[in-house]
């Protein structure tokens, strides 16, 4: 079991680090761009060619049954369920075959709406509930796919 951080612009990373220690999982963080990390041999950055998408398809190539991907991408976390991974969102949202598809289905609707010009206001302000939501949900996760045994 690894957990994969979709790291650009994730407000969780410092989260992440943390149950991952507990757990003693690899965790890989993926961006376009250089992101601090811990020094550990557990943490491992990983660069990516900027691009739409590189860093979802460099997660998607890797991810096996039994990972954790945490992103707010939704079609990245529909191909992680695909791939037999797990997926959750920095605000805790736990993603799952029976929501993803309503999620992909939101995500599409809201993009149309965006492309006709209306301003939509956007995402609420991220906040420590969502923090602690997060926590839980990783925690959950991962004890979930230990007793699966894989």
């Amino acid at each position: 079991m690894r957990i994969f951080v979709d790291a650009d612009a994730c407000p969780v990373k410092d989260e992440t680090y943390k149950v991952a220690a507990r757990y003693g999982l690899k965790t890989f963080v993926v961006s376009n761009s250089f992101i601090q990390i811990p020094r550990s041999d557990l943490i491992e950055r990983r660069i990516v060619d900027a691009g739409p998408d590189v860093a979802d398809d460099w997660i998607a190539g890797e991810i096996q049954p039994g990972d954790i991907c945490v992103t707010n991408d939704i079609p990245l976390a529909d191909r992680v369920l695909k791939a037999g991974g797990a997926a959750i969102a920095p605000n805790g949202r736990a993603f799952t075959p029976d929501s993803i598809g309503s999620a992909l289905a939101q995500r599409s609707i809201m993009e149309h709406i965006r492309s006709t010009g209306e301003i939509t206001g956007g995402p609420r302000p991220f906040a420590a509930a969502d923090r602690s939501r997060f926590l839980q949900a990783l925690d959950e996760a991962v004890n979930r796919e230990r007793r699966k045994g894989r």
